[in-house]
């Protein structure tokens, strides 16, 4: 979807609001009281149980709920978030929505950060997957700058858990040998601990997969939780064909999160990184990637 076709259907707040409750009865509304049925108050554009009659605005129950701005900043914000891979900043966003204050977009925009990451919880990778870490730039506290921390949890770098479902692929005439990649995780670790890393391991990988990973003494339990685990030595080659897409991933991810914000506090990291993610798992979506992000803003609370 490209601005023009945007402002064609999204023009007005009564344009967002009626595609949003649309949506809304498309998933389904449920009172408090587990009731499914409701009726419509258009007036004040809210539901109303017909077995209770406790009144469900039209954005309570989703991230929206509580949220001042409106519907139309909403819209306007999961189209910019939606219409390019790189991505935009907080800061850039309240420019192009020509909003004042900076605090409300930076709370909305990372809301539907974390209903991207929500979404993607609920599935788990399947088949062969390749699993490492990466060392993402992060903002230092003044603490951390302060002990001076060197190597794993060293100030300014946090650690990462990325997951690449790599299917292997064969040119029949050629023999030729690749791999193809299909949907990623990555998740931010507070610790290179065994114990993190199984717990990582058991919910987001199905436990008959094939896990490829580097002969790391971390991941030395993880064949308790999967079919089968291989390991290989750290090397050049293993970086170039074993663990080919995650080591992509995690620099793509690199230069995405560098390029596009000028400081990442590492209590937020996982937010940026959960972005990245779910456009990279529906980088075939195209113009219904702007639709899936209203539905996950509708079920992610």
């Amino acid at each position: 979807m490209n601005i023009f076709s945007f402002t064609t259907h999204f023009g007005t707040e009564e344009d967002c609001r009626i595609h949003f409750k649309e949506q809304r009865d498309k998933i389904g509304v449920v009172c408090k009281c587990g009731h499914k049925e409701h009726f419509w108050i258009k007036s004040i554009w809210s539901y109303e149980c017909k077995k209770c009659r406790k009144r469900i605005s039209l954005k309570s129950g989703t991230i929206m709920q509580n949220s001042n701005l409106s519907f139309l900043i909403w819209y306007k914000t999961m189209f910019l978030m939606s219409v390019t891979k790189k991505g935009f900043s907080s800061k850039e966003i309240q420019k192009q929505l020509g909003l004042k204050r900076y605090e409300p977009v930076w709370a909305m925009v990372h809301k539907l950060r974390k209903a991207m990451g929500t979404r993607d919880e609920k599935y788990t990778l399947e088949g062969m997957i390749e699993f490492d870490e990466g060392y993402f730039t992060v903002e230092s506290s003044e603490i951390e700058q302060e002990k001076g921390v060197r190597g794993r949890g060293a100030a300014g770098k946090q650690n990462v858990a990325v997951m690449a479902e790599s299917v292997p692929l064969e040119n029949l005439e050629t023999g030729e040998k690749s791999k193809s990649c299909r949907y990623f995780k990555a998740k931010v670790l507070e610790t290179h601990l065994s114990l993190e890393i199984n717990e990582t391991i058991k919910e987001s990988i199905d436990n008959q997969s094939i896990v490829f990973t580097d002969k790391s003494t971390s991941y030395v339990d993880i064949s308790d939780f999967v079919e089968l685990h291989i390991t290989e030595k750290s090397d050049k080659e293993t970086t170039n064909e074993t663990l080919k897409w995650v080591h992509i991933t995690i620099s793509n991810a690199k230069r995405n999160l560098l390029g596009n914000y000028h400081k990442i506090k590492r209590k937020y990291l996982q937010l940026y990184l959960n972005e990245f993610i779910y456009k990279l798992n529906r980088r075939y979506f195209g113009d219904k990637l702007f639709e899936r992000l209203i539905i996950a803003n509708i079920t992610a609370v």
